[in-house]
């Protein structure tokens, strides 16, 4: 008996748990669309040995960003992207490189540097993150 009880208990905590992830998403995607203000960002990468870079370009949903890429960029790289809404803006250099590798990205918001980050290695997948500062 505890083990039926057990098991109805676990069934309807997965059920709204699976509704409530659903709920948070349609919530999002609901602000995403009202939050029509657009914001401007500047990706800048420096280091050695990166092989491509992958970022928020400005397109697609807040929950599902379009991410543009480009392969063997000439370093420093430096891009400006228009964002919208609460959309994070996110720059992800990847290197590998048996040499090993140098990578630093910052994501940049009217002259203030919002997210910097490093790293070193043999394999090297650094990447800068930033909320959007329309959320602040």
């Amino acid at each position: 008996m505890n083990r039926t009880v057990r098991a109805a208990v676990c069934s309807v905590a997965v059920t709204g748990l699976a509704l409530g992830l659903s709920s948070c998403s349609e919530a999002v995607d609901q602000v995403d669309k009202a939050v029509d203000e657009t914001y401007e960002v500047t990706y800048e990468v420096t280091g050695k040995n990166v092989d491509s870079i992958e970022f928020h370009g400005g397109g697609g949903k807040a929950m599902e960003p379009k991410i543009e890429s480009v392969s063997k960029p000439e370093l420093p790289w430096k891009k400006t992207v228009t964002l919208r809404g609460i959309m994070p803006a996110a720059v992800m250099p990847v290197a590998a490189d048996p040499e090993g590798a140098q990578v630093t990205c910052k994501i940049i918001h009217k002259g203030k540097v919002l997210e910097e980050q490093s790293a070193d290695g043999l394999v090297t997948a650094g990447g800068c993150t930033a909320e959007s500062p329309i959320t602040k």
